[in-house]
């Protein structure tokens, strides 16, 4: 029999990811903080929970994808209210795919241990588009063992890769992000080049397509900034907040990344002027203000 699956969160990242776990044929128990988001979990089979907490008892892997770090610990861990972690029971194992700072991961899995948990750290990338098809890159974090008796759930969202100790999915999907940011800047550059230089955006983008500076940042983001299609699929704040610890990590390390630098600076100039809400691929509106 399948294992039972717990998970909090089924935003636009968690409810496909819940979706994709009940076809695979897991036991699922869920909760969110807005109950309408559960309606078509429900539908799929899933089981309602109205409390975070009721979502991890007696389940054996417990997924939380919540927005940020703060959140993460305010309901695992009970800073706000009833803990999450300790209704889990011994021996489960808490998978953390929320993007949260490496710290914060290093220490969730020290508490996780101290309560008998097993605990992994496992950010994601690939958007709302590879949540729904279940081809997310997973960057895994944790103990080998954890990770291995995990791994078959894992997979049903995605394809997971071991990068190290707890901290490091972390700090994989730090640099993932870093490569994001600076291509989706370097994509808006290129179109916006192209168009004032007299070229069809929509053109250019079909005849780079196949050659080095193809991408899917390329096939997917170009053409929502060709079309000015920015509904979030990934929103500029989140981004940014990405983008703000990555920079802060490189700092504890003593480096100097001035590309990443830049990048950072052009989300949060975008998140400024009030479009933080929109999808990252929105960036070619900061660059045209730059150009006005």
């Amino acid at each position: 029999m399948n294992r039972k699956v717990g998970i909090v969160g089924t935003g636009v990242m968690g409810a496909p990811m819940a979706h994709n776990l009940l076809a695979a044929g897991y036991p699922l128990q869920a909760w969110n903080r807005s109950p309408e988001k559960l309606r078509n979990v429900a539908a799929a089979g899933g089981e309602v929970c109205d409390t975070p907490a009721q979502a991890a008892v007696d389940v054996d892997v417990l997924i939380c994808m919540l927005s940020d770090g703060p959140t993460c610990d305010a309901v695992l861990f009970g800073n706000t209210g009833e803990s999450v972690v300790d209704a889990m029971k011994t021996g489960s194992t808490l998978v953390v795919m929320s993007s949260i700072p490496v710290e914060t991961s290093q220490v969730q899995a020290e508490r996780c241990r101290e309560r008998g948990l097993g605990y992994l750290d496992a950010p994601v990338s690939g958007g709302e588009q590879g949540a729904r098809e279940a081809t997310l890159a997973i960057m895994v974090g944790g103990d080998a063992e954890t990770f291995s008796a995990t791994e078959s759930v894992l997979s049903a969202m995605g394809r997971a890769v071991h990068v190290g100790p707890a901290g490091t999915g972390q700090q994989a999907k730090l640099a993932n992000q870093m490569i994001v940011a600076s291509t989706i800047a370097t994509v808006a550059e290129a179109l916006l080049f192209a168009e004032r230089g007299g070229a069809d955006p929509a053109k250019v983008r079909d005849a780079l397509s196949g050659g080095f500076a193809d991408s899917p940042i390329m096939r997917q983001h170009g053409l929502r900034m060709i079309e000015e299609s920015f509904a979030p699929g990934g929103a500029a704040k989140y981004q940014l907040k990405d983008t703000h610890t990555a920079m802060e990590r490189a700092e504890t390390l003593g480096l100097k990344l001035p590309v990443a630098t830049v990048a950072d600076e052009l989300f949060e100039a975008m998140v400024e002027h009030g479009d933080g809400d929109l999808d990252h691929s929105g960036l070619i509106r900061e660059l045209r203000r730059l150009n006005a």
